[in-house]
């Protein structure tokens, strides 16, 4: 970066919970050129983490950091990346989490926390300006995420904080157990809480202090913020994101013929409009968001049957998740899954397709009646998809084996079983059907953490126009999602892009979804303002590739079995609804791997430094 003043990027905060140590250092120098957040991540994952290191295990690395703005006067700069090897792929744990703990974290002069080793007993971590502790958290131990959190905050009742927790899903090892803050704002994917059990850290607890990161004081700064929030509000879907939030786009994915159901075994379904957001807007009691959003597109919800008690509202993905992908049909019944996700600490994407995985071989007669143990399996039964949630967390019946995940479930249910597992590298895929959408089905096989549309967010193959692809990509194919023309090119834009908005701290749903800054022409200015730089959109790129690069290199040595950038089996097949052409998708893949500078297997050039 090119700096004209200077920037305090804050304290890095290390955490050796086997030792029960706690330190501050400063922010390294070589640090300060992957931004923070999930740049700062990979760097240190890459410098520090041991090849063989077992997931689950004490030397395990988790890391939880702002990005370059988060806590900043930035709109909407509210993200923490929190990254750590992950025990349900054994690649790259990523996760990402909005609400206010980014913020509060930043507000105490702490850019990155650092956690290592195991604690003997229950723990959380306080964390103030003037005093970081390790508190006993045996009185915390087996309680869900909304009562940890309500126990925490009596206990501190006199404080301003905010928390991370894990429920009883990361508690007991669940592969896919998420981190959660408030009711409902969760780092759910790979597994991230998972690790926080494992080193049994129940919780982080954060005061708010005093230190401003990158306040707008000066004109400039001040017209940069307005500016920014102008464009945000003046956007064609704002009012539809801040009223229906990403559920309100429930209808959409189905009219535009890309959502997956049944375990993608189909595609639109005729009961959409039942399940859309547009039918929660009379339940909504009231409406938050997270840190300097101007969306604000959480929502608490009430029903009538229900007396006080409150819901929140799912975000896009467990709607279509823990609907469609599942065959339910009643947005009631979705809304309480999502909620009982939550209150466990799972990651809905995760539980959701591994229930759609055992009500699909259930369905095809794949799945033997001793692990089925009289469950009602058939498509939709949300009374055996609660029990299952609940059967994963205890380790008991058929959840102790859909507790790992659809990948190591298949491997347990037989080859016949193989083929329906809906993974990338372990991961599960979420809702877009990559049979449909060429760019997001490259997507989901390249993403660094595995099958995941958020990773890579490559909404520009439908949001940009034909001009645009052609100044940008060379061909107008690249935004028709049924071709595979210059697909390869529009992932690498995207794969750097997002590697960036999470370096930055910043909230995709604005930057992507709202504003389509794909060339970053709206932020750079707000960056250069707020930071006192002079970046330039090459030199921002610049990191964006080196954060990609290194996340590669990552996965190459920790890998437990070779790489494997393709689709799960079920999407080349001529059953499929729809299919994809193998020719086609190596097509995309090694015009990927040219436009990334890797060779034909995918490698970046140079020494893995093993």
């Amino acid at each position: 970066m090119h700096k004209k003043g200077t920037h305090n990027f804050g304290h890095l905060l290390h955490v050796n919970l086997t030792a029960g140590t706690i330190s501050l250092v400063k922010f390294s120098e070589t640090g300060k050129s992957f931004l923070g957040g999930r740049g700062f991540n990979i760097w240190y994952l890459f410098n520090h983490l041991e090849k063989g290191t077992d997931p689950l295990g004490e030397d395990n690395i988790l890391l939880i950091s702002c990005g370059l703005l988060t806590g900043s006067a930035a709109p909407a700069s509210s993200r923490l990346h929190i990254n750590s090897l992950s025990p349900l792929t054994g690649i790259l744990g990523s996760s990402n989490i909005g609400g206010y703990a980014g913020a509060w974290l930043r507000s105490c002069n702490i850019a990155s926390i650092i956690i290592t080793g195991k604690s003997v007993r229950p723990v959380y971590l306080y964390i103030n300006p003037h005093n970081i502790h390790l508190a006993d958290a045996q009185d915390l131990w087996g309680k869900q995420t909304i009562e940890a959190q309500n126990l925490l905050n009596a206990k501190h009742g006199h404080k301003k904080i905010k928390t991370l927790v894990i429920g009883p899903a990361g508690e007991n090892l669940v592969r896919f157990a998420a981190i959660i803050s408030g009711k409902d704002h969760a780092a759910g994917r790979t597994g991230m809480g998972a690790v926080m059990g494992a080193k049994n850290l129940k919780a982080i607890v954060i005061e708010k202090g005093s230190h401003k990161n990158f306040p707008a004081v000066t004109p400039v700064q001040k017209k940069a913020v307005q500016d920014y929030v102008r464009l945000i509000r003046q956007s064609p879907e704002f009012d539809t994101f801040s009223r229906l939030g990403g559920a309100g786009y429930v209808a959409w994915v189905n009219d535009f013929g890309i959502m997956g159901s049944k375990n993608y075994s189909g595609l639109e379904v005729d009961y959409i409009s039942k399940l859309d957001g547009k039918n929660l807007e009379k339940n909504i009691r009231k409406s938050s968001g997270c840190f300097r959003c101007p969306v604000q597109c959480k929502a608490d919800l009430v029903f009538k049957d229900a007396g006080q008690k409150t819901f929140t509202r799912p975000e896009f993905e467990p709607m279509i998740n823990l609907g469609p992908k599942c065959g339910v049909t009643d947005i009631r019944q979705v809304i309480e899954l999502d909620n009982l996700c939550n209150r466990l600490g799972m990651d809905s994407t995760s539980a959701a397709t591994v229930i759609a995985f055992a009500m699909d071989l259930f369905d095809r007669k794949l799945l033997p009646e001793a692990l089925a143990e009289g469950l009602d399996l058939t498509w939709g039964n949300t009374v055996t998809m609660k029990m299952l949630l609940f059967q994963m967390v205890q380790n008991k019946g058929l959840g102790k084996i859909l507790r790992l995940g659809v990948k190591q479930a298949a491997d347990r249910f037989g080859k016949a079983s193989e083929p329906y597992a809906a993974h990338v590298k372990g991961l599960e895929l979420t809702a877009y059907h990559p049979g449909a959408i060429m760019g997001t089905a490259l997507g989901y096989a390249v993403s660094s953490r595995g099958g995941d549309y958020n990773n890579v967010y490559a909404s520009m193959e439908y949001s940009m126009s034909e001009e645009e692809a052609v100044k940008a990509f060379g061909s107008r194919e690249a935004v028709d999602i049924k071709k595979v023309s210059a697909k390869g090119l529009l992932i690498r834009k995207a794969v750097i892009n997002n590697c960036l908005i999470d370096s930055l701290g910043l909230c995709k749903v604005p930057v992507l979804s709202l504003l389509r800054s794909f060339n970053f022409e709206h932020e750079i200015p707000l960056i250069n303002a707020l930071c006192d730089l002079d970046l330039t959109r090459d030199a921002l790129y610049d990191s964006g590739m080196r954060i990609a690069d290194i996340e590669r290199r990552f996965n190459l040595r920790h890998a437990p079995a070779p790489l494997q950038d393709s689709l799960p089996e079920m999407f080349f097949k001529k059953s499929a609804a729809p299919e994809i052409s193998r020719n086609d998708f190596r097509t995309m893949l090694q015009e990927y791997y040219k436009a990334m500078g890797w060779d034909e297997n995918g490698i970046p050039p140079g020494e893995l430094h093993e």
